[in-house]
């Protein structure tokens, strides 16, 4: 009979680092960010609270990392470009918006906000980690639009990219309006108004 193999680790750690994630997702949208625990997440998730701290220092830290998972990979795919730069924009928000209505990932997403204003620290590492990977991706697109003419050649792109960005974080985290495709065309169509070449 032939010998079993030996248990891989690896793969009980990262099936044990999954479960973590899941269940500080999932917690966080049902008790909020002040109710989430250490303890909580691990009874969740069906491992003991000395596995999160062997790799984690605290629950913002977790929450973190399980909602950053696997955003390296959607911000490498970059965004369209079919030649047409409000197209592409107005098809990327339009999704962002229905992402940013999705109860699920609002949740963690609001306490990750509310708790980096208190914590700078995570607020840093928040930026680093999604806002800005997010914000190169659509400063190449604008980039190659100025390139092909759709910019004009005078314009900060990285300026642009925060007059299109910023409305659409203060609407959905200050709740001063619906976050609709219609809204999103609008800003669109009004940012690209001011980055057009001159005749």
């Amino acid at each position: 009979m032939a010998d079993k193999a030996p248990p891989d680790p690896s793969r009980r750690s990262e099936r044990s680092r999954r479960a973590i994630f899941d269940a500080a997702l999932a917690l966080v949208g049902e008790v909020g960010y002040d109710k989430l625990t250490i303890e909580g997440i691990a009874a969740r998730a069906g491992v003991g609270k000395q596995t999160i701290y062997r790799w984690w220092p605290s629950k913002a830290a977790v929450l973190l990392d399980a909602f950053t998972a696997g955003v390296d990979e959607d911000y490498a795919k970059g965004l369209p470009d079919t030649g047409d730069l409000a197209a592409d924009l107005k098809f990327v928000l339009r999704a962002t918006a229905d992402e940013f209505n999705d109860p699920v990932f609002q949740a963690p997403y609001r306490a990750l906000a509310a708790a980096g204003a208190n914590d700078e620290e995570l607020s840093r590492a928040f930026v680093e980690r999604l806002l800005e990977p997010g914000t190169r991706v659509y400063v190449e697109r604008l980039r190659a639009a100025q390139e092909t003419g759709e910019v004009a050649a005078g314009i900060d792109v990285r300026v642009a990219v925060e007059m299109l960005l910023s409305p659409f974080s203060q609407r959905w985290l200050m709740r001063t309006g619906e976050l609709t495709h219609e809204y999103v065309d609008t800003l669109v169509d009004q940012v690209l108004c001011g980055l057009r070449p001159r005749d």
